[in-house]
């Protein structure tokens, strides 16, 4: 049984996964192509509608509808809608397509703190400066509730790791002492609302990113794939507690073919691994054997110690070369 057959639907996040700064990865769109199971795309990037989201996906040859596209922005005013009367005033920091999906909920978008808004509502936009986040810390600090659409630190372009919305929450965080409430991935709601959108029993959430697409997935009881194509590396993943432990590692999407049994961490590609007290030896391995197989022998290893292994020391040539090939 392959990773993909044992699921009948894929919940794929986008910066890191299936694209990287609207280029898609390699073999990404293929294999959403002949997966043969619907996917639903679930983003915390707030700075795209769904119809723009489509379009982008489209470009790339991808079929999506809107109903195929579930967003940290939509998720936000939702959570705002529960806490706020209907019709309220909303500060919102952050894109145009956000605020025109508020004003279509039936809020009153405001843009400065001297309006009173009953919230302060917070996306991600790189057009956020200094003057928003200002009228935002002062709504707030007048009794407005605070809302961020996620609370992802960086977000995955072609040059590198860019500032993402939680650097930017963290500004009106340190300036008024209030903490927000998030509606973005690690929260399940996202996930299970994607799952209902298409009716899946056994969904499969894809990500890059442990403490966002992996937690929330984990979060929402859903089986796991990280892929090693954007935020988090192997040395994260070494590292990562419990709750944002993947069931599956890939290189990338297109090992979502390999079998159950080989995606899993667990001994492979001739790798063994042991513990020697504080560190964790990897030894074997041929010159066939890959970066991900090693990562998958340690981690077997790693995840049962009681803490992280303090060294990796990699005890044969193959070892040492795929090991310094981790971030």
């Amino acid at each position: 049984m392959t990773v993909l057959s044992k699921h009948d639907a894929l919940l794929l996040d986008l910066d890191g996964t299936v694209w990287e700064g609207g280029r898609p990865l390699s073999n990404v769109v293929d294999v959403i192509n002949t997966c043969g199971v619907p996917a639903v795309y679930v983003t915390n990037n707030a700075s795209r509608s769904p119809q723009a989201v489509a379009k982008m996906l489209g470009d790339i040859g991808l079929t999506a509808g809107t109903e195929q596209i579930v967003t940290s922005a939509q998720a936000v005013l939702q959570l705002a809608a529960e806490e706020v009367p209907a019709g309220a005033k909303l500060l919102i920091i952050g894109a145009d397509s956000l605020r025109d999906l508020a004003r279509h909920m039936g809020f009153k978008v405001v843009s400065s703190a001297d309006d009173k808004p009953a919230a302060v509502v917070q996306g991600f936009d790189r057009s956020v400066g200094w003057e928003h986040l200002t009228e935002g810390a002062l709504a707030i600090r007048q009794g407005a509730k605070f809302f961020a659409s996620n609370l992802d630190t960086s977000l995955p372009i072609e040059r590198g790791l860019a500032v993402g919305n939680g650097s930017l929450v963290a500004a009106i965080q340190s300036a008024t002492g209030v903490e927000p409430v998030s509606a973005g991935k690690p929260e399940p709601a996202m996930f299970t609302f994607a799952a209902k959108q298409i009716g899946a029993k056994k969904p499969l959430a894809v990500g890059d990113r442990l403490d966002t697409d992996i937690a929330g997935g984990n979060s929402a009881a859903m089986d796991t794939f990280h892929v090693l194509t954007g935020v988090s590396g192997e040395l994260e993943l070494i590292e990562a507690p419990v709750e944002a432990r993947p069931n599956f590692i890939g290189a990338g999407m297109h090992e979502l073919a390999l079998p159950v049994s080989v995606a899993r961490p667990g001994a492979q590609g001739g790798f063994t691994a042991r513990c020697d007290g504080h560190d964790l030896l990897l030894e074997g391995g041929d010159e066939k054997s890959t970066s991900v197989q090693a990562l998958r022998t340690v981690l077997e290893v790693a995840w049962a110690m009681p803490s992280p292994p303090r060294y990796i020391q990699p005890r044969s040539e193959r070892a040492e070369k795929v090991v310094a090939q981790w971030r």
